[in-house]
Formats: structure tokens, C-alpha cells, sequence
């Protein structure tokens, strides 16, 4: 009896790989973010016997793969030169990844910024207005407001 993974029953290797990615799941969240965001991934530096973490800070310039082989890229400036590093995102090494800024864009991989300095390099913040906010915003004054401040 041959699984094939077109059928209805699962792969033996996609259950292995869907108990990992839940294992790691459970251990930490992973945030909902895509090319373009700022983020923040805190590694795990193992040094001889000691282990720390070193946040690792830079714009996300493309996420790859699925499943977990899933990877982002994120590219950061460290004393006028351009690091890019690759993170698998199901890897233990990985303590956490915080999302600082949305990014406005309109490409799934941003690799044209690697040709670019300055102000060309930038990438405009996404700010997203909940329907809560404007309507708070949005409040009129009650008639006996309105008639308190005209008299006074």
C-alpha cells in the first residue's frame, strides 16, 4: 500500500514535520509578518559552555519555502556595510521575533534595496485605522455641550 501525497491520507514525512513545527510552536509564537516589516529575531549564540541571546534587527527582505523549510531574510546596516543573514523560521536557535514596523510594499522580495542607499533605501510605514479609532474620533458633541461652550 503505496501513501501518495496527493491523497486523502497525510505523508509519513509531512506528519513528522507538522509535530516539529507544532513542538516549536508551542515553545514560541511566530508573528504574522512578510517582506518589508522591521523585525527584531533574538538568537541563541552558544559560546563554549554559556549561552546567550543577541538580537539580530533589520528590514525583512524576503521569506521563502513552506512548510518547515520555511526561511525570511532580513538585511540590516552594520557600519556602512549591508549584512543579510538567513533564518529557517522552525529553528531552535531562534529565542524569538518581534515585529517593530509594518512595511508598506508592493513586492514579495525586496532584493532591488541592495542597490540602494539612503533615502531611496527606505520603506514607507504601514498604519492601519481600526473602525474603533474613527469613530472615537469622529464623536459629535452632544446640544448641551455645544450650548455650554457658546455661553461661556
Amino acid at each position: 500500500m503505496s501513501i501518495s501525497r496527493k491523497g486523502r491520507q497525510m505523508n509519513v514525512i509531512d506528519k513528522i514535520q507538522k509535530d516539529q513545527m507544532d513542538k516549536i510552536i508551542a515553545e514560541r509564537s511566530i508573528p504574522d509578518f512578510s517582506a518589508g516589516d522591521t523585525i527584531k529575531v533574538d538568537v541563541k549564540i552558544v559560546e563554549g559552555d554559556k549561552e546567550r541571546i543577541q538580537a539580530f534587527e533589520g528590514l525583512c527582505i524576503a521569506r521563502s519555502g513552506g512548510g518547515l523549510n520555511e526561511s525570511f531574510t532580513v538585511r540590516k546596516i552594520s557600519y556602512g556595510e549591508g549584512v543579510e543573514r538567513i533564518f529557517p523560521i522552525f529553528s531552535p536557535k531562534i529565542a524569538g521575533i518581534t515585529v517593530l514596523k509594518k512595511g508598506k510594499v508592493r513586492r514579495a522580495k525586496l532584493y532591488y534595496l541592495r542597490d540602494r542607499r539612503g533615502k531611496s533605501a527606505r520603506i514607507v510605514e504601514k498604519i492601519q485605522v481600526s473602525k474603533r479609532d474613527t469613530k472615537a474620533q469622529v464623536e459629535k458633541p452632544t446640544a448641551e455641550e455645544v450650548a455650554e461652550d457658546t455661553t461661556t
